[in-house]
């Protein structure tokens, strides 16, 4: 086991940014799956010999997890040498007296702080109050600090995350048996509206100290994201399950074309969503609709309805539905109670889409929310929202279109007052 110094380099060089980690998380496996990548192991060491802690010592090894080789670490303590549990601050005030640089220092700091929220949440207290127990030892410690400067080292500028996957049971922990997932894994993940599956093992698949890394540190969750394949690694777990107990981290490099003239907001937005369908040829159509009322209500992206012609020649009607992963289960169920379906299909499909925001516009008469995308020739378009409009319009009774109109017409005045105001702008100085 050697790491290739030439990764690094390349990293550096190319801008590679692109990180996708899948299966479960803790942050032994994060220190392994870094390694594994080709991060420098003199260059880890030195750089968490910054924190002056001392008292530990890593052991890296070579091992294979159901017929997949990967990197193993386990972060060894002196058992004399460590402090029952910390407080935030504790913990704080030993990263601003290290000798890490600046960028790890803050980025470690704000891991903390996070996970000292959900656990203050957990537990009902304040966070100044929380007590780090499994968190707040040294080998936890080493663990988040080694993830955020192993990434800052191999100058990762970006991370994606897999949908995670959750086990079920209970763990031991300093107060006493927890159930799985921990909650305060739960909640970190909550606070960023992570996916997740289920995983009939029985096991913590995702440790509070992952969970931590990934809200703090991911910027997106979802399928691979378009990019030029450099490196990958496996982070190995300690246990052995029945199936690969690894993390796997994929390097590369973008292959998202360019938008820096355009400014940040004409990038795209990726979205992992399921497509539920079913083919209805024995219902009333009158219930269709009540149907997709119900969907939507439930939560769904989108419902349509599509004729079409099954076996025999008979007459029928496709009932489609957007639905983001979490609400799938949800809405298949309500497919199966509301109509006479006796099956649903489901197919995971990528959503590319503009990012928008929402603005207000003045008409005369009354506001009306106006939905503005960004294109990626940096142009913009909007959309008045429809039940804004219809409001207006049925209570001064005047024609929907006029009303559209208004809003649209209120919207480019606005903006053209914004540009022109740009233009009259003295310059700097």
């Amino acid at each position: 086991f050697q790491a290739e110094d030439g990764i690094r380099d390349l990293v550096r060089s190319r801008g590679l940014g692109d990180v996708y980690k899948r299966q479960g998380i803790s942050g032994d496996m994060t220190l392994g799956a870094l390694l594994d990548t080709g991060l420098p192991l003199a260059d880890l060491q030195r750089a968490l010999n910054g924190l002056r802690l001392s008292g530990w010592r890593l052991n890296v090894s070579r091992v294979t997890k159901q017929g997949i080789a990967g990197t193993q670490v386990k972060v060894e303590v002196d058992e004399s040498s460590d402090l029952p549990h910390r407080h935030l601050d504790d913990i704080l005030n030993l990263l601003a007296g290290s000798d890490l640089e600046e960028t790890i220092r803050q980025r470690a700091a704000a891991v903390f702080k996070r996970l000292a929220v959900a656990e203050a949440a957990v537990h009902g207290t304040d966070i100044s109050h929380v007590h780090f127990h499994e968190v707040g030892a040294i080998d936890s410690i080493v663990d988040i600090v080694g993830a955020v400067a192993g990434l800052h080292l191999l100058g990762i500028e970006r991370i994606v995350a897999s949908p995670l996957p959750l086990g079920h049971g209970f763990v031991s922990a300093a107060h006493g048996l927890l159930p799985v997932p921990a909650p305060a894994v739960l909640r970190l993940l909550a606070e960023r509206n992570f996916p997740v599956r289920d995983r009939d093992v029985a096991g913590e698949l995702v440790t509070p100290t992952g969970a931590a890394l990934l809200a703090e540190l991911a910027d997106s969750v979802g399928a691979f994201p378009p990019m030029t394949l450099h490196a990958t690694g496996f982070g190995a777990g300690q246990r052995d399950m029945p199936y690969p107990n690894l993390l796997r981290l994929v390097l590369g490099e973008s292959n998202e074309a360019p938008t820096a003239a355009a400014g940040p907001a004409a990038a795209y937005q990726v979205e992992r969503l399921q497509l539920l369908e079913t083919n209805i040829d024995d219902m009333n159509p009158e219930i269709l609709g009540y149907v997709s009322q119900r969907l939507f209500e439930a939560g769904a992206l989108d419902v349509w309805l599509t004729p079409i012609y099954m076996k025999k020649g008979r007459p029928a009607t496709l009932l489609s539905v957007l639905s983001q992963l979490d609400r799938a289960d949800r809405l298949i169920e309500l497919i199966l109670l509301e109509t006479t379906s006796l099956g649903v299909r489901r197919q995971e499909v990528e959503r590319l889409c503009l990012p928008r925001a929402m603005e207000q516009v003045e008409t005369p008469w009354g506001p009306v929310r106006v939905k503005v995308a960004h294109l990626p020739d940096g142009q913009r378009k909007a959309a008045p929202e429809h039940e804004d409009c219809r409001a207006l319009a049925l209570a001064h009774g005047v024609p929907l279109r006029e009303r559209y109109e208004a809003a649209r017409r209120a919207y480019t005045r606005l903006t053209d007052c914004s540009t022109d105001s740009e233009r009259r702008l003295p310059p700097p100085g």
